[in-house]
This record gives structure tokens, C-alpha cells and sequence, in this order.
């Protein structure tokens, strides 16, 4: 007998898109018949979509799930199909997964075990499933079982983990499926992207498929679904603790389908990409689906000609690139309401210019060297590029304070003031500029500026989106010089010559970013300790006095200052734009980590400092 086909789904979804999210899982129910699979499993809370937040706490959106739900089975004939969706009994909501055989209702598994870390507030909307139970669940005027329970297509026995299921080690609801002799497991997810993650994934695959003795099948979401989290359409497919199958990840397809025999042989395993490449592939998607679902018609930008402003124009640049190349020219610009473009020009050119407005706003304290460097940047990717001086409203506003306080602003005295409202100045011509355009802005902060509150509030932080925010710098001047000799673009040789700086203060000053701060490469180590792993500073200062070579003293005057400004600037990591998160922590506290505006600022933790 040959072995049956199977295949996993991953589509990119909207919360609210009711018509759009049932279309896209119809198309992908359709291309696995075309394949000839036999069961289809489509990812997590496919129908509504993951990010759907507070909606899930209503009493009328999962009963709208369910009303997809009546549509989507006639869908299904001939193939078994699994689909997540919320389901509400009585006063709480269940993490569901519908299963239908040939345009029939089976039942319902719900997910077990919630998420909780990082990105991840389940609990919040969800209540956990209890292990072994089932019950009866009324739809249309039938009852179904619901709860932990497993199937069979054809003698092969079949159950599901749900995302978060998987990832609880000795309690996680496999052992179970294993004690019921299944021989398929399921996996559904939404799962975010970080960089790297896709390594975790690959080796949970390996293992689960080994300690249970069993295929084991995981397909993950696609896309940026609500805003800031970006899914990454994983499929894979594991036997006896090897890899059988893999897609490639990150696609700008409204959906992909990935279909196997269940048969132990390597069948088509895309390799996985390095974390350079998973940068701009995620973060090019998520600006492709932000724009699209935006309805906005382009990006507007302040191009300084440094680092973080450079690598945004690169990433729109690549979102172009990339999706002509996944989708071709003409759906692509259907896409994003674009004009096919003239014959005669460069394609990718022609489209960055329609999408991507940039100016150079420069004052007395810009080098040329960083304007050289915008206005190259941009013409070598088809940017739109203007350029001004803001020293007229930089004049202005500092005349009136100096008229109504009696005296002048000096450097001496006023340092903080005088780069400031040159940055505050920027602000109100570039949103003009996209208000005129109908388009983004996009902020240009970074993680580690984040980390310090090197940004100022409704100047450089000013902006419709921030995609890099939750990125360090370090990674960022890396990857320039990646993306200068990797990526082809040679616009990247003039700012990858130049030291980053905020260009503020007098020339004469020579003001540097790590002058002003430490060492990025030192930000990202103690951000890492005390963020992520969230360590006491005494603990981040053992640790990184065997790591880095540096004098004691020195590392303590770092460590005192990182979390000094941290404390501080809490306020300012509230107001910034929404960010895609891309990295494996972020310090949005919407999203990962939250703390309070007002504290101590560990004045205590940080004078056990100078008792060592």
C-alpha cells in the first residue's frame, strides 16, 4: 500500500478580514486537493487570526468564527481539514482546532497550554484546556466532542499540540498522544518570528518526532498579521528525529501549501537561512504587509545619510525586490495599487521611487559627508530625494524662548535644548510631507537608543512606523556592511564610511553616538543580561568582567549609566511608533516588557556597585 499524502497550509491573515481570511484558507484547501493530500492542517486561530486582541473577549467574534466556520466545510470535500478557531462556552474562550472529513464535522481539540512570555498575553484571553477531557459541543443544532481527544484517517491515528503545547517539556500533551499509539501529531501554530527562532523550531521538530515515536507536522502562520508581530510560514515535517521536509519561510504569497508522504525519506527540505538574510527578508515582509493593509500609498522618511535611516531606504528597496520576485511585477502592483511600470525603466527603480519619498533636512551642524551620503543613497535604490535647511526654524524658535527667559542659549548651558529642537524641527515638515503623499512615516529608532532614550520625543521618534526598534545597533552597522557587499548595494559605501553621529551639536564638537554613550557593542551585552534575562545589575557586572576586556571601573561607570537612563527614560519607550519585532527580545512595553515610568532607578543595586 503507498503511503498517504499530507500537507500543511500557512496563510496570511487579518483580523476583521472575514471575506479575505475565508477566501485565502478556501485557495489553500484547493491547491492540497490539487496535490492529492488526504488531511490539510492549517495554522492556529487560521480563521480570525492571532492578533485579533480584545476581540476574542467578545461574545459576537466567536460566534462570527463559527459562521466561517458553517462556510468552510462544504468546502471540504474529499480531503480531512484542521483549522483553528475560538470557540466560547458560556463565561470563557477555548484555543480550538475544528476538524472536518469530507465536508463533515468531526469534533474540536483545544489547546492545552497557553502562552504567557514575551510577545505572548493568552492567558489574558484565553482559559487552558484540561487534559482528557471531552464534552459536547452544540453547532448547528448537533453535538460534536470538544476537548483532548485524537482521530484516525485510513487506520493512521492522529492528534494535535497547539503552538504553546509543544514547547512544556514533560507535561506537554505528546506524551499523552503517544500513550494513544497515534502515529501523526499535528502542530498548529502562531508562532512569532525572531531571528534565529527557526533553529528551536527544527530542533523540537527533530526531538518530538523521536520521543514520540511518530511523523510529526508543524505549520505556523504567515506574515505581518495586526502590526507588530510578523509570523514566518514555517511548514515542517519530522520522523524518528529527522527533518523530512521544510518550506522556505517569509513568502509575500497570500498563501503556500506544502504538501508529504508520510513515508521516512527526505522530501524537499529548504535550507535555513542566515540571520543577516532573515533580517531583511522578515522585516521587507512586514513593511509590505503594514503598507498594503494600511491602505497607505507609500513611505516618507529623514534621510540623515547615517545608519538607521539608511538601513529603512534598504529594506523598502528590498520589500520591492523581493516581492516582484515572489509575486512578479503585475500582482505586486496590484497589490499595493501601484502602475505597471514603463517598459523602457528599471522595474525596481521605478516602483521605489512611486513608493519611497525621502528628504534630507540638514542645519549648520550637518557635514557634507552625511548629505553625500543620503542623496547617494537614494539615487541608487530610485528613491525620490529632496533636501532643505532647518536653521531658519531652528532660529526661530530659539529667538522667541530667548526673548520670554531673558537670556541666550548657550552649548555650555543649554546643550540638551539646542539638539533638541533641531531635531523637533525636522518633525513638522516630513509629516507634511506625508500627509501631502498619503503615506507612512517611518521612525527611525533603534533597540539600543531605546535602551537609553538616545532618541528625541517628537523628532527622530516621530513616525506612523518604527522598524527597527526592536534592533540593536550593533546588529545594525553589521548588517550594512553585509547588506553593502551581499545585497548589491554599492549606495551603502559612503555610510558605511561614516562614524554614527546625530549631527547636533557644532562640527567643531565632533559628536559621536558612543561618545555620547559607550561602545554599542557594550549596550547590546548588558541589554541582553538585563533585559532579556532580566539580571540585577550586580549580576550583569560579574558576568561581563570575565566576558569583555574591559577595566572594571570602566564596565561599572557603563553598567551605572545603562540602567540610570533606562529608569529614566521609560516614558519615552511608551510613545514610541508600533515596531515589527524581528529579535528574539524587544523593550516595546506593549509587547515584551513592561516597567514602570516611575521608579528608584535602582539607586540601591547600583551602589553595591562601588562596594566591590
Amino acid at each position: 500500500m503507498s503511503p498517504i499524502k499530507i500537507a500543511s497550509g500557512t496563510v496570511n491573515q487579518t483580523p476583521l478580514d472575514w471575506k479575505g481570511n475565508l477566501d485565502r484558507i478556501i485557495r489553500a484547501v484547493k491547491e492540497a486537493k490539487s496535490e492529492h493530500a488526504e488531511i490539510l492542517c492549517l495554522p492556529e486561530l487560521a480563521i480570525t487570526g492571532y492578533g485579533s486582541e480584545d476581540l476574542f473577549l467578545s461574545y459576537w467574534f466567536p460566534q462570527k468564527a463559527l459562521k466561517q466556520l458553517e462556510l468552510l466545510i462544504p468546502e471540504c470535500t474529499d480531503i480531512t481539514v484542521a483549522i483553528g478557531l475560538p470557540i466560547r462556552i458560556q463565561d470563557n474562550v477555548y484555543n480550538c482546532v475544528a476538524v472536518i472529513a469530507n465536508a463533515k464535522l468531526k469534533g474540536f481539540v483545544a489547546k492545552q497550554y497557553l502562552a504567557i512570555d514575551g510577545v505572548h498575553y493568552e492567558f489574558r484571553w484565553f482559559t487552558p484546556w484540561p487534559a482528557y477531557e471531552v464534552i459536547d459541543f452544540e453547532f448547528q443544532g448537533e453535538k460534536y466532542p470538544l476537548g483532548d481527544q485524537i482521530f484516525e484517517h485510513k487506520g493512521i491515528k492522529y492528534g494535535f499540540e497547539i503552538c504553546e503545547d509543544a514547547w512544556r517539556g514533560s507535561i506537554r500533551p505528546g506524551y499523552r498522544l503517544a500513550e494513544r499509539n497515534v502515529d501523526l501529531i499535528f502542530n498548529p501554530s502562531a508562532s512569532h518570528f525572531a531571528m534565529g527562532k527557526t533553529r528551536e523550531r527544527y530542533k523540537l521538530i527533530q526531538e518530538s518526532s523521536k520521543i514520540f515515536d511518530c511523523y510529526y507536522c508543524y505549520t505556523n502562520l504567515l506574515g505581518n498579521e495586526s502590526g507588530r508581530m510578523i509570523f514566518d510560514g514555517e511548514i515542517m515535517l519530522g520522523k524518528s528525529g529527522e527533518i523530512l521536509g521544510r518550506n522556505q519561510l517569509l513568502s509575500f504569497q497570500d498563501f503556500q501549501v506544502k504538501s508529504f508522504y508520510l513515508d521516512p525519506k527526505k522530501q524537499d527540505i529548504a535550507p535555513i537561512l542566515e540571520k543577516e538574510k532573515e533580517f531583511v527578508q522578515a522585516a521587507s515582509l512586514a513593511l509590505f504587509d503594514y503598507l498594503r493593509k494600511s491602505k497607505s500609498k507609500g513611505f516618507v522618511l529623514s534621510l540623515s545619510g547615517g545608519a538607521d535611516s539608511s538601513t529603512i531606504a534598504i529594506l523598502v528597496s528590498e520589500m520591492v525586490k523581493r516581492g516582484i520576485q515572489d509575486l512578479g511585477i503585475v500582482l505586486f502592483c496590484k497589490k499595493l495599487n501601484l502602475p505597471l511600470p514603463p517598459k523602457q525603466e528599471n522595474a525596481e527603480k521605478f516602483l521605489v521611487g512611486e513608493l519611497l519619498t525621502t528628504a534630507y533636512q540638514g542645519t549648520k551642524n550637518s557635514s557634507d559627508d552625511t548629505f553625500q551620503s543620503a542623496k547617494t543613497l537614494a539615487e541608487s535604490i530610485g528613491a525620490k530625494f529632496y533636501h532643505w535647511n532647518i536653521d531658519e526654524e531652528v532660529s526661530s524658535y530659539t529667538k522667541k524662548i530667548e526673548q520670554a527667559i531673558g537670556r541666550p542659549l548657550t552649548w555650555e548651558q543649554d546643550d540638551i535644548t539646542l539638539q533638541n529642537i533641531q531635531a523637533r524641527s525636522r518633525s513638522p515638515i516630513i509629516w507634511m510631507l506625508a500627509n501631502i503623499r498619503n503615506s507612512l512615516l517611518l521612525s527611525t529608532s533603534n533597540r539600543s537608543e531605546g535602551d537609553v532614550g538616545y532618541a528625541t520625543m517628537d523628532g527622530d521618534t516621530s513616525g506612523s512606523i518604527s522598524p527597527i526598534a526592536a534592533v540593536d545597533k550593533y546588529f545594525i552597522l553589521n548588517w550594512l556592511s553585509w547588506a553593502e557587499k551581499n545585497l548589491n548595494q554599492p549606495g551603502l559605501q559612503l555610510v558605511n564610511s561614516l562614524q554614527p553621529t546625530a549631527e547636533l551639536r557644532p562640527l567643531e564638537r565632533t559628536q559621536t553616538d558612543e561618545k555620547d554613550l559607550m561602545p554599542y557593542a557594550v549596550i547590546v551585552e548588558i541589554e541582553k543580561l538585563a533585559i532579556r534575562d532580566k539580571r540585577s545589575p550586580m549580576d550583569i557586572f560579574l558576568i561581563l568582567n570575565e566576558e569583555l576586556q574591559l577595566e572594571s571601573s570602566v564596565l561599572k561607570d557603563y553598567i551605572k549609566k545603562f540602567f540610570r537612563l533606562w529608569s529614566r527614560n521609560q516614558w519615552k519607550r511608551e510613545r514610541l511608533a508600533p515596531s515589527f519585532h524581528l529579535d528574539e527580545f524587544n523593550v516595546d512595553p506593549k509587547t515584551w516588557y513592561r516597567f514602570p515610568i516611575l521608579s528608584g532607578g535602582f539607586a540601591e543595586e547600583l551602589e553595591q556597585l562601588d562596594q566591590l
